[in-house]
């Protein structure tokens, strides 16, 4: 299994990549699969189950509306945000639904897209299950998806649901562990970012990765000024959240003489909170590695390109490189989806990798970098996922302001260090692993524990 920094780092659409970017994703795949069969023109009616996390929380997360968008033939990366309610409503409220490339069939919400708040399936706890019937009412086709975080998306023949991509190039330099990793480094006397760049060169020019990686950013700062110029008072759905950012921008703006020195916090709270309220509000983000922890990456490195002298694009594309190293032993080790291990595995990781990515572009040692990682997910270590309201905003917006401070904290701790110490990176995953298994599901995405049943909805 080979992973790329450009699976870890994806363009698409809040609210969330696991119950949003997902299913839009599951639902694309379904209709494409109608049209390789060649029974797309037979289709007359679509069924849509959704189960487990997506099925509980689905509503807040959009789910219902991105399967639709899906099966209209909408890609993450590419949907029209301005575009997507409406054409969502179409099929949710106007009781049709155009199947990309095929015919306009009936569409019943209540009948064909089934939101199971209680049920499960036993492979992961983001399930789906598409149908699609003929005139007489037969079953042309069936398939189920797990989305199984970060936008990935598996079908029902992926062993455990855990097989994240069918990849079998091989690398130059393969790793599944941290250690493995730091020894590599260690025996070439390369960087973890230069590790990650060669295996990227096994797909991509070197061109061709710097200029992904540079739309990442380039995506990643428009996400931030869109968030801090937005006109709307409020975010999206019934807890009437209050938008922060464009205040908070004013604010700094109006104050920030330079005389304070705890300044930078503000502002690298200030880019995450415009990240994630352009993420509860349905825009345009980068999934990094999830959407619920998407500002996290972006605020830190809208911190180096403000803060740390010398920034420049070659250390934008190391810091990403680098972050992404780090994402990947997430992914494979453990899990970076909410509905599976809580939240650690989201703000967690990112957390994780953003100090990584930081502390390589300070100057920091491959051990340093480990180290940073390491402090970065130790210290986010049983974090629930409990969403008031199925929605992303409480406490997730918040949440990643303060873990972009921490993972700035996490990088200048690891760099002032030697890159010793006790706790290996390795070490933190599989903890992390073991404490999502032990962790109630019901902090796990499912709004039925913690702050989504002690806050009252309002």
């Amino acid at each position: 299994m080979a992973l790329s920094t450009l699976d870890m780092f994806t363009v698409g659409v809040g609210p969330s990549s696991s119950h949003t970017v997902g299913p839009m994703r599951a639902a694309l795949r379904f209709v494409t699969t109608l049209q390789d069969t060649g029974e797309m023109a037979r289709v007359d009616r679509v069924q849509a189950e959704l189960y487990g996390s997506l099925g509980a929380t689905g509503r807040g997360h959009g789910s219902d509306r991105a399967v639709v968008l899906g099966l209209q033939g909408n890609r993450p990366e590419t949907v029209d945000t301005d575009r997507a309610q409406a054409d969502a409503d179409e099929a949710l409220v106007g009781g049709k639904l155009r199947l990309a490339g095929g015919p306009t069939v009936v569409f019943e919400p209540k009948v064909d897209l089934v939101l199971h708040r209680r049920q499960s399936l036993p492979a992961h706890p983001n399930g789906m299950t598409l149908r699609a019937f003929d005139e007489a009412g037969g079953l042309l086709e069936q398939r189920t998806y797990f989305s199984v975080g970060g936008g990935f998306v598996v079908d029902e023949d992926a062993v455990g649901a855990d097989r994240v991509v069918l990849d079998e190039t091989p690398l130059p330099h393969p790793f599944t562990t941290g250690d493995q990793l730091l020894a590599t480094c260690r025996e070439t006397g390369m960087s973890i970012s230069d590790v990650m760049l060669a295996n990227e060169l096994t797909w991509r020019t070197e061109e061709q990765v710097r200029a992904e990686l540079l739309h990442i950013w380039a995506v990643m700062k428009q996400c931030v000024q869109a968030g801090c110029t937005r006109t709307e008072l409020l975010l999206p759905g019934n807890l009437r959240v209050p938008r922060r950012a464009p205040r908070l921008l004013a604010a700094l703006e109006a104050t920030d003489d330079g005389t304070d020195p705890m300044r930078a916090m503000d502002w690298v709270g200030l880019y995450a909170l415009a990240v994630n309220e352009e993420n509860a509000s349905g825009g345009r983000i980068v999934t990094a590695p999830t959407n619920g922890a998407a500002g996290i990456v972006p605020a830190v490195l809208h911190y180096y390109d403000t803060f740390v002298p010398g920034a420049d694009d070659d250390g934008v594309v190391r810091f990403l490189l680098t972050a992404a190293a780090v994402g990947i032993l997430f992914k494979i080790n453990a899990s970076i989806s909410g509905a599976e291990v809580g939240c650690q595995g989201e703000v967690g990781s990112a957390c994780a990798m953003a100090a990584a990515g930081l502390c390589e572009v300070m100057g920091g040692t491959p051990e340093q970098v480990e180290n940073a990682a390491e402090i970065g997910i130790e210290h986010n270590l049983g974090l629930t996922c409990d969403p008031i309201g199925g929605l992303v905003q409480i406490p997730c917006i918040e949440r990643n302001a303060v873990a972009s401070n921490k993972a700035v904290n996490a990088a200048r701790i690891a760099i002032r260090g030697d890159g010793s110490h006790k706790v290996s990176l390795d070490k933190a995953i599989l903890t992390m692993r073991q404490t999502g298994a032990d962790m109630k599901s019901k902090y796990k995405e499912t709004s039925r524990g913690g702050l989504a049943v002690n806050v009252v909805e309002c």
